[in-house]
């Protein structure tokens, strides 16, 4: 079933240089770029994405990092994508990682962890809506 999933290459993704190394991983796997947009967003826009963890005690460093400086969204297209981005991904904490995924094998850190993708087909739909609206 083909799906579409809202991914962002956050700050740390493009300050380390890292956006065409991860960008090759999803499209080695077959996934389509359908939209994709360097951007830099402010406190309200990192709010509505994250809209579900504003009141969690550890959002506001979660808010700082995001807004910190130019991260990429895009949006993939494939099969099953929002759970074969998921896999790539790997697990939030990038020390626990497996190695093979692109936290796995790239990230060191659970807030710093180089990539956010939609974790359900509401939560895409959601996404994408808000990032970009013209789709």
């Amino acid at each position: 079933m083909s799906q579409r999933t809202l991914v962002l290459l956050k700050p740390d993704a493009v300050k380390r240089g890292l956006v065409g190394t991860i960008l090759s991983r999803y499209e080695t796997k077959g996934l389509s770029v359908v939209a994709m947009e360097l951007r830099s967003i402010d406190e309200q826009q990192a709010d509505a994405h994250y809209a579900e963890h504003v009141e969690q005690p550890w959002y506001p460093p979660l808010r700082a990092f995001s807004t910190s400086g130019p991260l990429v969204a895009l949006v993939l297209e494939g099969d099953e994508a929002i759970t074969v981005v998921r896999g790539l991904n790997g697990a939030t904490d990038g020390r626990a990682a497996a190695p093979g995924t692109i936290r796995g094998d790239l990230s060191l850190s659970n807030r710093e962890n180089l990539v956010h993708a939609s974790d359900s087909p509401e939560s895409a739909a959601r996404e994408i809506t808000l990032w970009f609206p013209g789709l």
